[in-house]
């Protein structure tokens, strides 16, 4: 027999068990795929495997051409070499004697115009400035007498040949008037000269002072209205484009340099330049008992500027190679314990380990590891280790 009681409490039972299967239906069919779509779960580790294990494999940094050209990487297609075939020295950026010159004033004047200022660009034979000299009208002056004693013996040359043609004169009256004529003539192109020379301007109280060559103004060393002697250095124009770079050596190493050797700058910003060996210095500076050793860059290189300290390593011909590989030790880099040099690979850098031999000024022997005509990084290497890093602790 039921009583009300338990009659009550058998209801709220079967409420409850009702409620909570209508709560599961309800919860499958409001979470649930439709028919064909696969689980959020199933969809997200299979995304995963095939992002992660697919495509990742040990030691590997992903880099597209994009990323390559921001970063800043340097890569170099490495070949056999030896420590003991480079000599690394120190060296300034000159600039030859073709590439560099001094305007300076042909006579005493009083500076009267600029039209150059410091960092310029001018042309050969481009007047900078304009002087005002008394000497521009004795310039003048002698080169106009010059030609009227020209003219005049012109004149009396001609006269005694005709009097010798017609038999009035003798011969060596024509032959002395034919000397006096050669000798006005030979004045007045002295005197030309001179003109010329000196920059007299058309109106023969100016001199114009030119630059020899082309290039920019890098120096200036008068002002507006300074009174100037001959001889005096006003400018310095130097042409950027051309460069001798002038390393520093000692003499036990300038022995094994012959002109023709390759050479590498070295910049500041971490690019390479190739030169030649051009010459060597026959003595060596009384201060740093070392020899110049001037290399010539190839082509016009935009990264030199005169007066810019460089390193340089010159390749010896015929000195040893053998079968090692030299890089810049900031090349190698310390990859799971292991000496690792990024090598170039289809779609990113692979970290390879490598046997390093000797180290000296910077450069590390690859005794094994790598191969030539690889390309690998030399400069930015580890911001590759730190991106191999970040992504292994992802992981």
């Amino acid at each position: 027999m039921i009583t009300g009681l338990n009659r009550r409490s058998l209801l709220i039972g079967v409420a409850a068990s009702a409620l909570l299967a209508g709560g599961v239906m309800l919860g499958r069919t409001a979470f649930a795929p439709s028919p064909g779509e696969p689980a959020a779960e199933a969809k997200t580790e299979a995304e995963e495997k095939g992002g992660s294990e697919g495509n990742r494999r040990p030691g590997f940094v992903e880099m597209t051409p994009a990323r390559l050209a921001a970063s800043g990487l340097q890569t170099t297609r490495i070949e056999p070499g030896s420590l003991a075939a480079e000599i690394i020295a120190q060296a300034t950026v000159a600039a030859p004697p073709q590439g560099q010159a001094l305007v300076t004033a042909r006579a005493d004047g009083a500076v009267v115009r600029m039209n150059k200022r410091l960092g310029d660009p001018v042309g050969a034979g481009e007047t900078v400035a304009l002087l005002e000299s008394r000497e521009a009208a004795s310039f003048v002056s002698e080169r106009n007498a010059a030609a009227a004693r020209a003219q005049a013996a012109r004149a009396a040359a001609a006269r005694e040949r005709r009097l010798f043609n017609a038999r009035i004169t003798a011969r060596q009256d024509l032959e002395a008037a034919e000397a006096a004529r050669a000798e006005a003539d030979a004045e007045l192109q002295r005197t030309q000269a001179a003109v010329q020379a000196a920059g007299v301007t058309s109106d023969g109280r100016h001199l114009a002072v030119r630059s020899p060559i082309s290039g920019r103004i890098t120096a200036v060393n008068t002002q507006l209205g300074a009174y100037v002697s001959a001889g005096a250095e006003l400018f310095r124009v130097a042409d950027p484009r051309r460069v001798q770079v002038d390393a520093a050596v000692p003499a036990t190493e300038a022995q094994r340099i012959r002109p023709g050797d390759r050479a590498v700058i070295e910049l500041p910003s971490g690019g390479t330049v190739e030169a030649v060996v051009r010459s060597a210095t026959p003595s060596l500076d009384p201060q740093s008992r070392t020899a110049t050793i001037v290399l010539q860059p190839e082509g016009t290189p935009p990264g030199l500027t005169q007066g810019q300290a460089v390193r340089v390593r010159i390749i010896l011909r015929g000195g040893p190679t053998g079968a090692a590989i030299v890089l810049p030790e900031e090349a190698v880099q310390q990859v799971e314990g292991r000496d690792s040099v990024f090598v170039q690979a289809q779609g990113g850098f692979q970290a390879v380990p490598v046997t390093v031999g000797r180290r000296a000024s910077g450069r590390a022997e690859i005794v094994e590891g790598l191969r030539p005509g690889q390309t690998v990084v030399t400069r930015g290497a580890f911001v590759l280790k730190s991106q191999l890093e970040a992504s292994e602790v992802e992981e």
